[in-house]
């Protein structure tokens, strides 16, 4: 009987036996992204398309603590622009002179508001499911951008020998199948101005490209110091073997 959890810990660990599969649901289908690769970068129009996805459908319940409105620009938005944004916002603040907390408009140092007051007010208006904050979403989750995009395509109806409870969805990509999120994003949902396609597969992969830049807004930077980094090791490599020639040639 040992032998059964060394077995299991062993396709783990080589890929072949994944968590999702383990608890019923299916591995997520592998996408190609442009931030793929040492040299991938984000693509700032499917960021801008994210974030409305974002902004319009999954705010509604999911909070994103750690982004402000400031980090806009970094999705190719001028600053202007993301103060027209935060100006559609408001925001608690205070207290004030009295000792009331009032509301304001937000500015570009406020982060994204919750949209619910507390984590009990969450969980209440979700059958007792807190909605995740979404800052850090893709990298909490196995499969990253792939598990979102999985997720966001995978709801269907469940087999026939399978009866879901009230407040329970089917979705194939969910570890254990069952999810009480219901599907939010349907076709022609969120209209797009640069005519890209208003699916349900194009919706997933905006946002899913957004959430990935949420998680990890530097990645472009750290790319491209590694990459610095990599170019100064091997310029001094080549230089230390160079001298290395030339000390041993003496000596010889």
């Amino acid at each position: 009987m040992r032998l059964v959890p060394v077995l299991l810990l062993s396709l783990l660990v080589f890929g072949i036996y994944t968590p999702a599969q383990a608890a019923g649901g299916e591995e997520a289908p592998e996408q190609h992204w442009s931030f793929d690769g040492i040299f991938g970068t984000y693509d700032r129009a499917a960021l801008q398309r994210g974030y409305k996805v974002y902004s319009q459908v999954c705010a509604a319940c999911h909070s994103m603590d750690r982004i402000s409105y400031r980090n806009l620009t970094a999705l190719g938005y001028t600053e202007a622009q993301a103060k027209a944004v935060a100006a559609n916002y408001m925001v608690e603040d205070g207290p004030n002179d009295e000792g009331d907390m009032v509301e304001r408009t937000a500015l570009l140092s406020d982060h994204f508001p919750n949209p619910y007051a507390n984590k009990n007010a969450a969980a209440y208006a979700n059958n007792g499911a807190m909605p995740p904050d979404m800052s850090l979403l893709v990298k909490a989750r196995h499969g990253g951008a792939d598990y979102i995009y999985g997720i966001m395509t995978g709801y269907e109806e469940p087999p026939a020998d399978h009866e879901l409870l009230p407040g329970q969805n089917w979705n194939r990509y969910m570890p254990g199948n069952v999810i009480a999120m219901a599907q939010p994003l349907s076709d022609g949902l969120v209209s797009y101005e640069d005519g890209s396609s208003e699916t349900v597969a194009q919706y997933a992969r905006d946002v899913a490209h957004f959430l990935t830049w949420a998680s990890e807004p530097h990645m472009e930077e750290r790319k491209r110091t590694g990459i610095k980094a990599f170019l100064f090791l091997l310029a001094f490599t080549g230089l230390m073997y160079v001298i290395k020639r030339k000390v041993w040639a003496k000596v010889h």
